[in-house]
């Protein structure tokens, strides 16, 4: 009978997936392999801790594959992702790390996410700052997102931007054109042209641009981040964020 040692690749493959003992039809019988297969399974009984490690190492090769894939793909679409003219650039204009939000004015995870975004430009002024439009859940955050392009069009400094962000993310009720352009009015801006500029090409292309780097690089869901070479899904809070700023920023969490 062959020893653990020798069907340590087995064992393995058992550990990870459940499988059966892979044979050729000359390497075992079917009384072996299923005397094999007990062996390992009782061994995994007995030693649980296999199994754990089998996992941590699986888990271990997929974060290197995702961030692998993550860092392509931001090498791929850089000059989309960090300096579009079709974005809206808040904070440090020339920081040495750039913080890219897609966000969508309908999300409630994204308005805690605002608070973490100002709160970091705050703390932070070697920060840079990039709002990205990603209108995913309704039809309201489509028309939100469409006057937003449109105040970014008519204010390219990003003062009154940040102001129309903050009222109509921070507001009540749900974001729709109406709810944008009285945010947009509160804070300054010619709703006349807005409504014109709404009509433009810009405003289309915008969207359009954001929706295919958000699907390049795997994002479904709001808000997701770029961080340096990082991909951040979902809302980590301010404590997190540093990490990955600090890492874009130095190699490590804290600098």
């Amino acid at each position: 009978m062959p020893s653990l040692r020798l069907i340590a690749p087995a064992l393995f493959a058992l550990a990870l997936f459940g499988a059966a003992v892979p044979a050729s039809a000359d390497s075992f019988s079917d009384t072996q392999r299923t005397d094999i297969e007990n062996i390992i399974k009782n061994y995994l009984i007995s030693h649980p801790e296999v199994l754990e490690e089998a996992m941590a190492e699986l888990s271990k090769r997929q974060a290197a594959a995702e961030t692998q894939k993550h860092e392509a793909s931001i090498a791929q679409n850089a000059d989309a992702i960090f300096n579009s003219p079709r974005q809206v650039v808040l904070g440090n204009k020339d920081g040495d790390v750039t913080f890219v939000e897609f966000f969508d004015y309908n999300c409630g995870y994204c308005k805690r996410a605002m608070d973490d975004m100002l709160t970091l430009m705050k703390a932070d002024p070697k920060l840079k700052v990039v709002l990205k439009e990603f209108p995913v859940l309704s039809q309201g955050s489509v028309e939100a997102a469409q006057v937003a392009v449109a105040v970014r069009m008519q204010d390219p400094s990003g003062k009154k931007y940040l102001d129309f962000h903050q009222k109509l993310l921070g507001g009540r009720g749900a974001a729709d054109k109406a709810r944008a352009l009285q945010a947009a009015k509160e804070a300054g801006l010619d709703t006349a042209k807005i409504e014109k500029d709404l009509a433009s090409p810009e405003v289309r292309a915008t969207i359009e641009e954001n929706f295919k780097l958000a699907e390049a690089m795997g994002m479904n869901g709001t808000p997701s981040y770029v961080i340096g070479k990082q991909i951040v899904i979902g809302a980590v809070g301010v404590e997190g964020l540093k990490e990955k700023i600090g890492i874009a920023r130095c190699g490590k969490a804290t600098c």
